[in-house]
């Protein structure tokens, strides 16, 4: 059997590389007992392929289960699955078969399985290795023979990095992946599709098919489809049956379309939510926050050695500061020669207000020890009142606040 005559069968309209490519590798491996990842964004069709690979296996006379593993809820899916004994939990008035004792000698399809627990997902990755479960509460080992498809619309690399889905499992189930494209990777196949969707739809409600106009059908296969074949069949659905008028314009066509005018283009990054920061993001805001507490500190001092006018050594400190504040100077020291250098694009400071190493060093320690003074003096004054000593030195409560713990001021 050819990909023309699957494609008949199972009613598949395209005649897209990339879904000929699909149909291949589904009857390849439909020989095997192999486990097979179907993945493709939603409303592609995914569900096809699974029923594809059964019916052209040695186990197309066993049992077929298509099971939505998102529409269980999470505290029926183990018995579900596996089944149950009689009073194992609340409601289990009789024991239960699960979809894995039922499809033995056949194929089981567990569509979105990356919505799975993780308790299941051990569970699922035992049966896959081992082909053995145990029903839920018992401890009698049941053995199994069923062909395993699995599908997915969610990108499990992505979903393993969040912690929601385990590695050893997507490499048991990534035996032969096979990638359904969007319908935006075949836009050739788009008209034809609308064309049979429309032929049937006209048929069922018993009215003439549509027609699109030239224009209509460039919009048509140049609109991003976020919802793929499904969203596709629903609005040729909407349109065969509200417009009376069956040669649809473009005008008519892009009310159906949403955010129509929006252009296809790829996705060029994708936006991060706001509790996850990057390290460069979070490097910049501790940055700029010292930035602001320096220079809050920096007023502190030159207040400080304006009361001091007559100290040489203040003088000198003081000119250097300035200039910081002022035009937000940097000071570099050279780890080979130890020499200090002033970074700044005004005058170069004069020889005799130069500072060696030394007195930068001695400078700094006097000056700390000057700023645990006026701290603990200001708290003096006011008592205690850190919002009162704030305003006194001039900076923030917080800024004080943290001044205080680094110093171990009582």
């Amino acid at each position: 059997m050819d990909v023309q005559n699957i494609k008949q069968r199972f009613g598949i309209i395209g005649n897209s590389s990339l879904l000929h490519r699909a149909i291949d590798i589904a009857m390849q491996v439909a020989s095997t007992d192999l486990t097979v990842l179907i993945t493709g964004e939603s409303g592609t069709g995914k569900e096809v392929f699974p029923q594809i690979i059964h019916h052209l296996s040695p186990r197309k006379h066993g049992n077929y289960i298509a099971v939505n593993c998102g529409a269980i809820p999470e505290g029926t899916i183990d018995s579900e699955l596996f089944g149950h004994e009689k009073g194992s939990f609340t409601g289990a008035h009789e024991a239960r078969k699960g979809y894995f004792e039922v499809a033995n000698g056949g194929t089981i399809f567990l569509d979105e399985v990356a919505e799975l627990p993780l308790s299941t997902q051990v569970r699922l990755l035992r049966v896959l290795e081992v082909g053995e479960f145990m029903k839920v509460g018992s401890s009698k080992v049941i053995k199994t023979d069923v062909r395993v498809v699995v599908a997915t619309n969610v990108d499990i690399p992505e979903a393993i990095e969040k912690g929601t889905f385990r590695q050893d499992l997507f490499y048991r189930l990534n035996t032969v992946p096979v990638y359904i494209p969007p319908l935006r990777e075949r836009k050739d196949d788009i008209h034809l599709l609308f064309r049979k969707f429309a032929a049937d739809f006209a048929e069922k409600y018993r009215m003439p098919p549509l027609r699109l106009s030239d224009e209509a059908i460039h919009i048509l296969r140049n609109y991003y489809w976020p919802g793929n074949v499904r969203q596709l069949k629903n609005i040729t659905e909407q349109i065969s049956i509200i417009e009376k008028e069956k040669l649809i314009n473009a005008d008519t066509l892009r009310n159906y379309l949403p955010q129509a005018s929006r252009p296809a283009l790829p996705i060029l990054y994708r936006q991060e939510k706001d509790e996850h920061f990057s390290e460069r993001d979070l490097l910049y805001k501790v940055l700029f926050d010292m930035k602001k507490d320096i220079t809050e500190l920096k007023k502190i001092v030159i207040d400080l050695l304006e009361k001091n006018p007559d100290d040489v050594a203040m003088k000198k400190t003081k000119a250097l500061l300035v200039k910081h504040v002022s035009d937000d100077s940097i000071n570099l020291i050279n780890p080979e020669n130890e020499e200090l250098k002033i970074v700044h694009s005004a005058q170069p400071v004069p020889e005799e207000e130069k500072i060696h190493p030394s007195e930068i060093i001695e400078e700094s320690l006097s000056l700390q020890d000057k700023e645990k003074e006026m701290i603990r003096k200001a708290l003096e004054k006011h008592n205690g009142k850190r919002k009162d000593a704030a305003g006194e030195l001039g900076i923030s409560e917080r800024t004080l606040y943290r001044k205080i713990k680094e110093y171990n001021i009582r």
